[in-house]
């Protein structure tokens, strides 16, 4: 038989599809489930943005369009990116993909080269597919620890001393996932004032839970002096509208702009023309929606993150964004006898039926910060208040039988 390549053999995946499977098999086997490990709204995209999907439908635009995307789209993001930042963008420089996720291959793709040790700087616990795509595309991966007494930001002094010659790119995502993080202005001054000294490093900012900020204005490196020109704004239409499966986001960077373009016709063509037309209605239409679901999602941080605290052998430090708490139950593991959160999360599924996933989905496990997991609390209050009930019954039980 032919082989696969040891570059397909190797490709990482994102490890809450891989639970997510695992809650499907049991629910198909009748056991109940409380599910927190999907990081998507649990909203219904809103009814004026399926209304201007229909209606693209309804008006024949199904064909392809220009690779960067419709001239509509890239306008509108141009505004709206630009808004949120204070920058004045040209739609020129947007580019529209398939959802946000295939501007991280993108943004590698075009800042290193492939097997010379070129290095991408990225954030550990972070979003799995940054360094599966930075192994996957030649590069170096070299991961910049999130710290829980800094609120899940990293130390700036410890990104100075990971930059070498050989570094390209650096990853920042803000707010964040898994740990609901955010860098602060005062980190991103600090960021700025590093890479000014080291001018052959780009960055790439993900930014797509930029609407998902609850404490004062998003912040944004792009907007300090010097740095959009460096920067690659990755940002889109899922976690704001509730549209993760429309796959629609967008990207801005000047001089990256046409590379980006030529990687969207060598891979996609183009994103989905009627996915497209809705994504402007969604920018441009009513927002109250939208500010709904936000509003939602803050009361449910404040509900979890309340419980958790609650919970026997547990910590959880409040999140600044997105949708995602980050507890600690290193204390936990101990009363229950767990090795470590893999252990945890697995009998907190098969025995609690609740589903969460562990740090190390989420990359190697930060030395000296113990052990986490992270809920997606884009669900409801009833099965916030049902499943952290679950696992503080769960602890208690296993305790008992531990001593």
């Amino acid at each position: 038989m032919p082989q696969v390549s040891r570059r397909t053999a190797a490709l990482g995946t994102e490890n809450a599809f891989v639970v997510l499977a695992e809650v499907n098999e049991l629910v198909r086997q009748g056991k109940d489930i409380v599910s927190f490990c999907i990081g998507q709204p649990d909203f219904h995209t809103p009814a004026h943005i399926q209304d201007a999907a229909i209606k693209a439908i309804r008006d024949g635009r199904h064909g392809y369009t220009p690779s960067a995307g419709i001239a509509e789209l890239r306008e509108a993001a141009a505004r709206y990116m630009g808004g949120m930042r204070g920058l004045a963008i040209d739609p020129e420089h947007v580019v529209v993909g398939s959802g946000a996720k295939p501007f991280i291959a993108y943004s590698i793709l075009a800042t290193t080269d492939f097997g010379v040790g070129d290095e991408v700087i990225y954030p550990v616990p972070g979003f799995p597919i940054y360094e599966s795509q930075i192994r996957a595309h030649g590069a170096v991966p070299v991961p910049l620890y999130l710290r829980e007494s800094r609120d899940f930001a990293f130390d700036p002094a410890e990104l100075e001393a990971k930059i070498t010659p050989r570094t390209r790119l650096l990853v920042l995502n803000s707010p964040q996932n898994p740990t609901g993080g955010l860098l602060s202005p005062a980190d991103l001054e600090a960021i700025a004032t590093i890479l000014r000294r080291h001018p052959d490093v780009w960055v790439y900012a993900d930014e797509i839970y930029s609407r998902l900020s609850y404490q004062g204005a998003f912040a944004s490196i792009a907007s300090l002096p010097g740095m959009y020109e460096r920067t690659i704004i990755s940002d889109g239409a899922s976690k704001t509208w509730a549209m993760t499966g429309w796959r629609i986001g967008f990207a801005s960077n000047p001089t990256l702009a046409p590379e980006f373009t030529r990687w969207v016709t060598n891979t996609d063509s183009c994103a989905s023309q009627i996915s497209q037309w809705a994504a402007v209605e969604a920018i441009v239409g009513p927002q109250h929606a939208a500010e709904d679901m936000k509003r939602s999602f803050r009361e449910r941080r404040d509900l979890i993150v309340g419980l958790l605290n609650e919970v026997p052998g547990v910590s959880c430090r409040t999140p600044g964004g997105a949708f995602y708490a980050w507890p600690n139950v290193t204390e936990a593991c101990r009363m229950i006898a767990a090795a470590d959160s893999e252990e945890f999360r697995r009998r907190l599924l098969n025995e609690a039926g609740v589903a969460v996933l562990a740090d190390i989905h989420f990359g190697a496990r930060v030395p000296g910060e113990g052990q986490h997991v992270r809920f997606s609390y884009a669900a409801s209050r009833q099965a916030i208040e049902a499943g952290v009930a679950r696992m503080a019954e769960f602890i208690r039980k296993n305790t008992r039988r531990a001593a």
